[in-house]
């Protein structure tokens, strides 16, 4: 998130997905034939056909190579290793992957404006592809400027997430910290929906023609990171996201994401 307006982790994250696949294929022609009547009588030589020539070569056929085995698609290491400035620290409880990854999704599923815009839906993929960007999951980080969390929530944005839904939320409990970071994430949506989309609030990737294109999702993504009066004035000048990597990365990992393995 940009410190200014909603705060998002220095760290960068690589992620790699290896695919691999093998397939066979082959065919073979088959010649009609007479079956050979084997029965024999009491006075039939047991040698009646003479035995099978002895092979004239030596020469051995060409042994088959052991088939490759598939390579497992997730890597053996967790390439998210943040490195964290010097101002930043751990603080609090950090818990596993797996509650972390519970506690996004379920953050996820709410609705958050049930009132004035009730089939305004977020997806999992994207509440957890920020929050992997952002944090790698980890939810004991504070970074340098307050950003706090799984969702890298800046004081700021809780302020105004509270305030404005009548909530209390305590971005220091993982549960809540995701809550607060999906209910903002929500908040763009109906903020970009309604002034540039008609209140459309479709974040489906299909809206999009590119990851660097104007569109709802990408511009909530933005909106993350960079601020949404940042996106504004970017929409109203050359219409180019003011942060290209930074969505392009996230939609990345809402296609394919180590964190998928938890």
């Amino acid at each position: 998130m940009r410190r200014s307006q909603v705060g998002y982790l220095a760290g960068g994250l690589a992620a790699l997905v290896l695919v691999v696949g093998c397939g066979l294929g082959g065919n073979g022609d088959s010649q009609a034939y007479k079956p050979v009547d084997t029965r024999s009588s009491a006075t039939d030589s047991p040698y009646e056909t003479d035995p099978p020539p002895e092979p004239t070569s030596t020469t051995k056929a060409p042994s088959k190579k052991p088939k490759p085995k598939a390579t497992s698609a997730t890597p053996t290491e967790d390439p998210n290793n943040f490195q964290l400035p010097e101002c930043a620290h751990h603080e609090g409880v950090k818990v596993s992957k797996a509650k972390a990854k519970s506690a996004l999704v379920a953050a996820a599923g709410k609705t958050y404006w049930p009132a004035t815009a009730p089939e305004l839906k977020l997806s999992s993929d994207l509440v957890k592809s920020v929050a992997w960007h952002e944090s790698g999951w980890q939810s004991d980080i504070v970074n340098c400027d307050g950003g706090r969390g799984l969702m890298q929530v800046m004081p700021d944005t809780v302020d105004m997430i509270n305030n404005r839904f009548g909530q209390s939320y305590d971005a220091h409990d993982y549960k809540q910290n995701a809550i607060l970071g999906a209910n903002y994430l929500a908040w763009l949506t109906g903020y970009f929906g309604n002034k540039y989309f008609k209140s459309k609030y479709d974040l489906s990737t299909g809206k999009c023609r590119t990851h660097a294109s104007m569109c709802l999702l990408n511009m909530v993504i933005s909106g993350y990171n960079a601020g949404f009066g940042t996106v504004d004035t970017a929409y109203a000048g050359n219409k180019k996201l003011p942060n290209p990597a930074y969505v392009d990365s996230v939609r990345s990992l809402m296609s394919s994401c180590y964190c998928d393995r938890y």
